[in-house]
């Protein structure tokens, strides 16, 4: 069976909201000065290990509007993977391997999970995370914590979250530029 796996850029205080910049956010674009070569490979391993993206409305807005244009390895794996869209108020999605689901949300990705190939990865999405996890649909969470406190943003867990959750702790990793790797299972198990 394939694995969700929640893959985020995240600040010290949870921010996940336009890490890369070009949205209209004010602290946009808060990785780029910690972005490097073991970040990026960091990235890399995930890709390889995936082979589709599921993604919410807004994200995958975000990265249609950038990615079919660009060129280069990471643009080739960006444009040639399978991507999932979860909304219901896109008609259609016009990026390459894009597949709209918009209705019966969770109960397309439990049949996504089903099919044969690698993890699935999602990145962005914050409200469309909090339904997966609501359904006990994630299985990882695989954070990149970047040393900057933003203040403000979306957050990976908002406030009111309905139920906690106990992850088990499978890799951590301080990268030199002080980014810290963290890996969790989660145990499904709420509280």
């Amino acid at each position: 069976m394939r694995k969700i796996i929640v893959s985020e850029f995240m600040s010290l205080d949870g921010v996940i909201e336009d890490p890369g910049g070009g949205e209209n956010y004010e602290h946009g674009g808060w990785t780029n000065q910690y972005f490097n070569d073991e970040v990026g490979k960091v990235v890399a391993d995930a890709l390889s290990r995936s082979d589709a993206f599921l993604w919410g409305r807004v994200t995958y807005q975000a990265f249609a509007a950038v990615w079919p244009s660009r060129t280069g390895e990471l643009a080739d794996q960006m444009n040639g993977r399978l991507k999932y869209v979860a909304s219901t108020t896109l008609q259609r999605v016009d990026w390459s391997n894009s597949t709209l689901v918009s209705e019966n949300i969770v109960e397309e990705v439990t049949k996504l999970k089903k099919q044969p190939g690698k993890d699935i990865l999602v990145t962005g999405s914050s409200v469309l995370i909090q339904t997966l996890r609501q359904q006990g649909l994630i299985d990882e969470y695989s954070l990149l914590i970047f040393p900057i406190i933003l203040g403000s943003g979306k957050r990976l867990f908002r406030n009111g979250t309905e139920a906690r959750a106990h992850l088990k702790l499978i890799s951590a990793e301080t990268l030199p530029s002080g980014v810290v790797h963290l890996s969790y299972l989660s145990e499904r198990k709420e509280v």
